[in-house]
């Protein structure tokens, strides 16, 4: 791995977008028609670095094609969504406070063509529904066990539950439902807005919790060493701990045929968070394993997002998926949406001719 970050966007990218926009755009003397582009998020998520990046590369470069719309938080919040802006297509994701059902109404009062489905946000908010969603697209998942302690009838990501959830607590073990998970394990809460994630160690390695949770300044987690009692207050999943020679792994797939995918230190490790000069995270571009482009492909379907992150435990025993959002992410801000939304959604297909375009940098066919 490299010493240094490395600059994510390839120096010529203006140049591949230039020249993208320019040999399939529609010919001089054909009228087109518009495509109403909505963005409907919280404001903190449209008005940050990412999104703004996105709507920069739409209207330089397909300005005749895309007309923005950006839904105002207030009309978001308060507004009936008889009153809510129309569009074309929409670009929609959830974030704390956004009203998520509200959202799902107004895309089926307008149907307007969605870059990620709506309603299969609502999955991503349980992971016990990511589970089980990827094993019924048999994408690689740790071992793992669920604790019900609400009305949820799944004993992990394929079987139901024949009888009332058990749950044993040893010095060195959890048993659920007779399934022994040993230290060290992993134990994360059933929401997926929730990211305190707890690591167990055992006696032999100093014992002790490793608790990790969103980034907070420099910290990313903190070792508790006086603790080992499993949680009690919820429903949770307990995994296998798999190794990763600290490193994390996190992919952002757009539509079935492109990833991205970039490592940082992981959290596991010290806990201080690596920055650079210009006090962002310090991540590394990483080249994806021919299965892992197909989780990335999987996911994309199994979603329904066409904006798909995900994180990849890379350990001796393969590669496994162990957490899935649907959030936009800045280095796909940089170009890649505006590739794809602007040459792969349906309703865009009527601004254009039918040249087929390859772009240098995705090598990708539009």
């Amino acid at each position: 791995m490299a010493s240094e970050p490395v600059n994510m966007v390839p120096k010529n990218l203006d140049k591949v977008e230039e020249e993208f926009s320019g040999a399939s755009s529609a010919p001089d003397d054909v009228r087109v028609q518009k495509v109403i582009f909505g963005i409907c998020a919280m404001a903190k998520k449209t008005g940050g670095k990412p999104m703004r990046e996105i709507l920069r590369r739409l209207e330089q470069r397909h300005a005749n094609e895309f007309e923005i719309i950006v839904f105002d938080e207030s009309i978001i919040l308060n507004e009936p969504i008889e009153n809510w802006p129309l569009c074309d297509a929409l670009m929609s994701w959830f974030s704390t406070g956004f009203p998520l059902d509200k959202a799902i109404e107004y895309a089926e009062l307008r149907k307007p063509y969605l870059v990620n489905d709506l309603a299969a946000q609502k999955l991503l908010m349980d992971r016990r529904q990511v589970f089980r969603r990827c094993a019924e697209y048999e994408i690689p998942l740790p071992r793992h066990a669920f604790v019900n302690r609400d009305d949820c009838q799944w004993k992990n990501g394929l079987e139901d539950l024949q009888a009332p959830s058990e749950l044993k607590e040893e010095e060195d073990c959890v048993v659920i439902n007779g399934v022994v998970f040993n230290k060290p394990f992993v134990e994360k809460p059933i929401s997926g807005e929730d990211h305190n994630i707890y690591i167990y160690y055992p006696r032999s390695a100093g014992g002790g919790i490793k608790k990790l949770f969103r980034k907070t300044g420099d910290k990313s987690s903190e070792y508790c060493k006086n603790e080992w009692a499993i949680r009690r207050d919820g429903s949770f999943i307990y995994e296998d701990f798999l190794p990763t020679e600290g490193v994390d792994v996190k992919v952002y797939a757009v539509g079935a045929e492109y990833a991205h995918a970039e490592a940082r230190k992981a959290p596991t490790l010290d806990g201080k968070v690596q920055r650079d000069n210009g006090g962002n995270e310090v991540r590394y571009p990483v080249v994806l394993s021919v299965e892992e482009k197909v989780i990335g492909s999987k996911l994309v379907s199994a979603f329904g997002q066409t904006i798909c992150g995900f994180d990849v435990l890379r350990s001796i025993d393969g590669n496994f998926v162990c957490d899935v959002n649907g959030s936009v992410h800045a280095d796909l801000a940089r170009c890649r949406l505006t590739l794809y939304v602007a040459a792969d959604s349906p309703l865009s297909k009527r601004t254009r001719n039918t040249t087929m375009t390859r772009c240098s940098y995705c090598d990708l066919s539009y």
